[in-house]
């Protein structure tokens, strides 16, 4: 069972969302374990129609019952997250995100573009019962640069390379999450209080 859920939103084949993933992960612990669900791999048919008990949207969507920890990564289109998240989130019970730590990526065409972490992302996060959401992390186009060799890997989060001051915000980010989830680890208390939002 996974620890740290990893939800990419973005549409895109490749995309700099998928590329943001990967660098993540390779910044956590290894003895975390970690699952990632693409959401542009999930049935788009039953997706739409809202199907919650589809079997690989089930599955997908039963990760996130015994995760401590839920990263959410999107790219921003029109101020806010892609609408290929929103109809994932949406299938989701209302308190999906109950008593998990939740770190918000997104990526965007420019800076402006971070507001939407605050503005889009975060409340619907909450409505889903999230109450310990870290500050997260934006990383603007211009610092995921298209690298088309390395597509033909088939790695598709290979396809972009991230510049140094990505890298080092996604560090800091995946820093951040783990010394939350070692609060929780050294105090049942501390465990309590984020499930109760205390956090």
């Amino acid at each position: 069972m996974a620890e740290i859920v990893l939800i990419a939103g973005s549409p895109s084949r490749p995309s700099r969302s998928t590329a943001v993933l990967r660098a993540l992960r390779r910044s956590l612990p290894p003895q975390r374990g970690v699952a990632e669900v693409h959401v542009r791999d999930l049935p788009a048919g039953p997706l739409l129609r809202g199907e919650a008990d589809e079997p690989e949207i089930a599955r997908a969507a039963g990760l996130l019952d015994g995760a401590r920890a839920v990263v959410v990564v999107t790219p921003v289109y029109k101020a806010a997250y892609s609408g290929l998240l929103k109809t994932f989130l949406d299938l989701l019970p209302t308190d999906a995100l109950a008593g998990k730590v939740v770190l918000p990526l997104a990526t965007g065409g420019s800076p402006g573009h971070r507001l939407a972490l605050e503005y889009a992302l975060k409340p619907v996060l909450s409505a889903l019962g999230a109450r310990h959401v870290l500050a997260g992390a934006f990383i603007a186009d211009d610092q995921a640069l298209w690298n088309g060799a390395a597509v033909c890997g088939g790695d598709d989060g290979a396809a972009f390379e991230l510049d140094a001051a990505a890298l080092a915000r996604l560090e800091r980010a995946a820093e951040e999450l783990e010394e939350s989830l070692r609060r929780a680890d050294a105090s049942p208390q501390s465990a309590e209080l984020i499930a109760g939002g205390e956090i």
